[in-house]
């Protein structure tokens, strides 16, 4: 299979990549540094020897002067390598440092704290629409979801299982992150309901019979695996009274199908529908983490229960976006972006929802989902393309 080519663009000087296992950072650094020092962590020798003693990287460095790249993956693995690296930024002979890692918990508990800001940080995320261009299918999507790993393979399904075994394994057992796996994984199932919600952590805790206490450190540790993002209520200029929880999303829609138990009592059109939310979610997120600018992503919710599903803002973009899982939209359905618009009449609004066609109903337009997400790109100046 060809290779995707991907949105992401190279910082200028050296800098972080992170990204959840599988998005494809090293098939992405191999492509456009196929020249450079290349330190691989997951191999066990590798591992093994800058584990015991770090310092011997310059080692390896010294071996090839005429290189200055330098590529060193999953360095969350031997944190201990940061300082090396510290070293040969400010030594005269500088190289560009390119390290990755699926998670910097380790990274920022370090006393060298990423370099002190000499590296940039940048991420990647699993596939963009726009990326995939004519490959890109809307229920595949929704289905089995966009990380790279999962999307080329032939047995979808069995690979996000797979997956999420190896998150289990890799990232929490063997970095000792939880105490008990157990409790961990009724509070991986028990979270999955809060997908495309407001976070209520307390009820999160009763269901998983821990304390909330315990939930508030899983989570982080999702969000340090970059596992999960929360999106906060925006509240600028608010002129209304708003909730303050902020919402959660699983950072990709298959992660949350494989994660979120279904059982008789379970109706389809609440997973989906939270499927579709997280699928908007996930490429809202990517994008604006791709623009490196200011621009952020919100939702809004008053206390009486009007919500919009999205707000980006920022100094050149305020948009307002609303998602539904319907075929056919009505003057209900734009209501909620019609009040926004009342209190922010600056903002651009747009309703996405299953159909086909393009619409405006009371002046908003309304534009299918597939649609929307393929003409999405870190540069789209406009919510209408």
């Amino acid at each position: 299979m060809a290779e995707i080519g991907r949105i992401f663009r190279t910082p200028s000087g050296g800098f972080f990549l992170f990204g959840p296992r599988g998005v494809g950072k090293s098939t992405w650094l191999r492509s456009h540094f196929s020249d450079a020092i290349w330190i691989d962590l997951l191999a066990a020798d590798m591992y093994r020897r800058l584990l015991a003693g770090p310092e011997r990287l310059l080692e390896i460095l010294d071996a090839y002067p005429g290189k200055g790249d330098v590529v060193i993956d999953e360095v969350q693995k031997v944190p201990g390598l940061l300082d090396v690296v510290h070293q040969v930024v400010e030594s005269e002979h500088p190289r560009r440092f390119i390290l990755t890692g699926s998670s910097a918990r380790k990274l920022r508990r370090g006393a060298s704290n990423l370099l002190a800001g000499r590296l940039t940080e940048s991420s990647l995320h699993p596939f963009l629409a726009c990326e995939l261009g004519l490959k890109f299918k809307l229920n595949d999507a929704l289905t089995t979801g966009l990380v790279p790993l999962v999307w080329s393979a032939a047995d979808r399904e069995a690979t996000l299982r797979s997956y999420l075994s190896l998150y289990l394994k890799e990232e929490v057992q063997a970095e000792g992150l939880v105490r008990n796996i157990g409790d961990f994984s009724r509070f991986l199932e028990a979270i999955s309901f809060s997908h495309g919600a407001q976070l209520n952590m307390s009820a999160v805790a009763r269901e998983c019979e821990v304390s909330r206490k315990t939930v508030e450190g899983y989570v982080q540790i999702l969000e340090d695996l970059l596992l999960c993002f929360r999106v906060p209520v925006f509240s600028k200029r608010a002129q209304r009274h708003l909730v303050q929880h902020p919402k959660f999303y699983i950072f990709d829609t298959g992660v949350f199908r494989a994660l979120r138990p279904k059982g008789p009592l379970d109706r389809p059109e609440e997973i989906d529908g939270a499927a579709l939310e997280g699928l908007v979610a996930q490429h809202l997120f990517a994008m604006l983490r791709y623009r490196r600018d200011d621009c952020r992503l919100y939702y809004w919710r008053t206390k009486a229960g009007t919500e919009v599903d999205f707000v980006v803002y920022g100094e050149s973009l305020f948009w307002a976006v609303e998602v539904k899982r319907a075929i056919r939209v009505n003057s209900f359905d734009v209501k909620p972006l019609a009040v926004f618009k009342q209190d922010y009449p600056e903002a651009e609004a747009v309703l996405l929802y299953m159909g086909r066609e393009r619409l405006v109903i009371d002046g908003i337009q309304c534009v299918p989902v597939a649609e929307f997400l393929l003409t999405l790109t870190p540069n789209t100046p406009s919510l209408i393309v």
